[in-house]
Parts: structure tokens; C-alpha cells; sequence
């Protein structure tokens, strides 16, 4: 099946929507996107919005350690072969493990945790999310289960950073 979406997904798109996916794409490239929604935010939005970007942010940490400095050391996953690709996206794709696609976890851990703070902007970011997770196939970056793991791994990320202080109690330190 992954096999089949790659492929479908990467010749039926026609050219004008995948440069559309491309440029959102290399917007989110180094959370560069992330970065300056959360600057936005925090200019825009008063406390409410600082609170949404910073979750954001802690988010996309945890989910960029998680896929990109666990996941893709242990996968090891080959990208799609070049020949299934029939554009030139393929010359620009990374040359890390495939497994799973970090891009998209970083997506997906902003706009699920921005979204308790302010809803409203967790919704909107969720639209880029999904542009950067259907681009990362459409380019032959990853195949689809790769970006179906990212988007877990981000939904993980925003569960984690908004329960973190509870999960981690209150900390004492031993002498006082």
C-alpha cells in the first residue's frame, strides 16, 4: 500500500498545486514556519498567544528529538526509489532515513499544541501541517506511513509537553 500511495501520490498531483505544497514545504524547513507564527503569536496574541506559541515551540522540540535523534537512527529506512518519482523534487530530498518524517511530526506537534491555548490558531496550523505532510510524499521524501508515524509522534509531542508538569509532579529539591 505505501508503495502504491507513493507512487500515485507523487504523478498525479499536477505542477502548479505541488509548487504550491513545495513553497509552504520549505517554509516549515528548520521550523523556520514555527518560529515565525510563534513570533506572530506572541506580538498579536498578549499572554494567549505567547502560551499557545511556546507550547508550540516545546512541542516541536520533543517531536524533532523524538523522530529525527531516535526514530531515524533506529529505522534506518531507505527513501523512495528515485525511479518512482517522475519530477525533479527527488534531487532535493534529505538523505536520512526515511522513518519517520520529521517534518511532519514538528507540524503536527505545533498546531496540536498551540490548539488548547487558542483553538482558533491550532486549527489554522493545522491547514499547514497537513500541506507539509501530503508535500513530504508528493516530493518523494517519505512514503505515507512514514508521515502517518510523524504525525503520532507530533500528536505524542503536544500530549507530552501540555502534561508534562503534572506527569512530573511537583520537584523538590532533596535539601531545602
Amino acid at each position: 500500500m505505501d508503495r502504491k500511495l507513493t507512487r500515485q501520490a507523487a504523478s498525479r498531483i499536477p505542477r502548479r498545486p505541488a509548487e504550491a505544497l513545495s513553497v509552504v514545504e520549505e517554509a516549515a524547513q528548520g521550523t523556520k514556519l514555527w518560529c515565525g507564527v510563534t513570533v506572530a503569536l506572541a506580538g498579536l496574541g498578549g499572554r494567549r498567544g505567547r502560551r499557545a506559541g511556546a507550547a508550540g515551540l516545546a512541542a516541536v522540540a520533543v517531536a524533532q528529538l523524538v523522530s529525527n535523534g531516535v526514530c531515524k537512527p533506529l529505522a534506518d529506512r531507505p527513501r523512495p526509489p528515485r525511479d518512482w518519482i517522475p519530477h525533479d523534487e527527488v534531487e532535493d530530498r534529505p538523505v536520512s532515513s526515511s522513518f519517520p518524517s520529521g517534518h511532519t511530526a514538528a507540524a503536527v506537534a505545533f498546531a496540536a499544541a498551540a490548539a488548547p491555548s487558542w483553538p482558533l490558531v491550532g486549527a489554522l496550523c493545522a491547514v499547514p501541517a497537513a500541506v507539509v505532510a501530503v508535500e513530504r510524499v508528493q516530493s518523494g521524501a517519505h512514503y505515507p506511513s512514514d508521515v502517518a508515524a510523524g504525525a503520532v509522534i507530533g500528536l505524542a509531542a503536544a500530549w507530552l509537553t501540555r502534561h508534562s508538569p503534572r506527569l512530573l509532579g511537583p520537584l523538590r529539591p532533596a535539601c531545602s
